[in-house]
């Protein structure tokens, strides 16, 4: 799944070595070169923001909406937590946590942020 972290700083507190790209291999560069036009698009192309809070709000709610909502073609028709989910159930040995544990809702740390007096 696509976070707004810096991927280099999350794989390495979860144990996963940062590569770089091999020379001659477009295509593995075509794919981070074409989530980063989805995502340009979506957000900075679109939107003008008056800080750098309302872009990564905005950012955030993105991924979110992504992960949770949209259907790729590469996972045959799942959203991309489908897929983890679907994975985790086939192999649970190769997951540290339940990916279930992720889910947005109304209990999540960011709407909990946004509004710290809401009890519903």
């Amino acid at each position: 799944m696509v976070t707004p972290e810096c991927p280099v700083e999350t794989g390495a507190s979860s144990g996963i070595e940062h590569r770089l790209t091999k020379v001659n291999h477009p295509w593995t560069n075509s794919q981070v070169e074409g989530m980063n036009r989805t995502i340009e698009e979506a957000t900075v192309k679109r939107y003008h923001y008056g800080s750098h809070d309302q872009l990564r709000t905005h950012l955030a709610d993105f991924v979110a909406a992504y992960n949770f909502v949209r259907r790729l073609k590469t996972l045959r028709g799942l959203t991309p937590y489908e897929h983890v989910v679907k994975c985790w159930t086939e192999e649970p040995d190769r997951f540290k946590i339940n990916p279930r544990h992720h889910i947005p809702g109304p209990n999540s740390s960011r709407v909990c942020q946004l509004d710290p007096g809401r009890t519903s």
